[in-house]
């Protein structure tokens, strides 16, 4: 089982503490990637041309060498959600970590109704419903079974002591995963004696702006994108972990940064200086 502990001062949300925290993150993940394709793996053109002499011959090396540079980018960016939302999670609540185990006793009918609501869903027998899923599981009861849920991001208030379970995921999350994570959703949410408040799939921002027209069809298939309360995408999901505001202030600080880095990227890794108008303002 997974403990907190807890002073008993509550303190005002610091948002320069948010700010530095976000910094810190972001600024720790693009110094090693730059560091990776500088140092570590840099992109030789010479060795590529001997290893694939037919995309070479067809495809400029500048073509390939940013793609060198996005798959040492975009890998360690899935990991750095999880610690941005420690980092501001700590700052808002009090508590929070990672990859947090919580145990509990899950009832054997509940457990047998998660595995139908799931199984419907699977073949397309049912549209997602959280609240009518949610209510059927736990009418199940039975016999207590004991049960382990790994929460990607688990969170706690120090001033109410309510505890928060995120399945925090990318944005364009695959159907596997979105289903493992209502999974475990449902159980804690069965768990006797209710060790979370609330369990929540999130998303760390929306390509579609507005949640109202978030489409990507996989998560789709176990939730309702648009509907259901337990699903937050960008702003609600930083504003719920980090406190109102945060979203904001995560934009702010990334286009600042991102000024500082492109520039760097274009010189040093490109070996070109940077367009006019490479330092406009992209995330909102």
């Amino acid at each position: 089982m997974f403990f907190f502990f807890f002073d008993d001062n509550s303190k005002k949300i610091d948002y320069n503490s948010v700010s530095e925290a976000i910094l810190s993150v972001i600024r720790k993940l693009m110094d090693g990637v730059m560091n990776n394709v500088l140092f570590n793996h840099p992109f030789i053109a010479e060795e590529f041309c001997k290893d694939k002499p037919l995309y070479a011959a067809l495809v400029p090396n500048e073509i390939w060498k940013g793609s060198h540079f996005e798959r040492r980018f975009t890998t360690p960016f899935g990991k750095a959600w999880q610690s941005l939302a420690v980092e501001v999670g700590k700052i808002h609540h009090g508590q929070c970590g990672q990859e947090v185990k919580v145990e509990g006793l899950v009832g054997k009918e509940s457990l047998r109704r998660i595995q139908e609501v799931l199984n419907k869903l699977e073949v397309h027998e049912s549209l997602p419903n959280w609240n009518e899923e949610l209510k059927y599981i736990l009418a199940g009861g039975g016999e207590p079974i004991p049960v382990t849920v790994i929460c990607d991001i688990l969170a706690t208030n120090n001033i109410t002591g309510k505890t928060y379970a995120f399945e925090l995921k990318g944005p364009l999350p695959n159907s596997d995963q979105t289903k493992v994570s209502k999974e475990k959703m449902f159980k804690l949410l069965a768990m006797q004696g209710h060790p979370v408040e609330g369990a929540y799939f999130a998303l760390p921002y929306n390509p579609y702006r507005i949640k109202e027209n978030y489409s990507w069809s996989f998560p789709a298939r176990w939730f309702d994108m648009k509907h259901d309360p337990c699903v937050l995408i960008g702003e609600e999901t930083w504003d719920f972990i980090g406190g109102e505001g945060t979203y904001q202030f995560f934009i702010n600080e990334v286009n600042k940064l991102g000024k500082h880095y492109k520039e760097r990227i274009y010189k040093e890794y490109l070996g070109i200086e940077p367009p006019e108008g490479f330092d406009v303002d992209i995330l909102r």
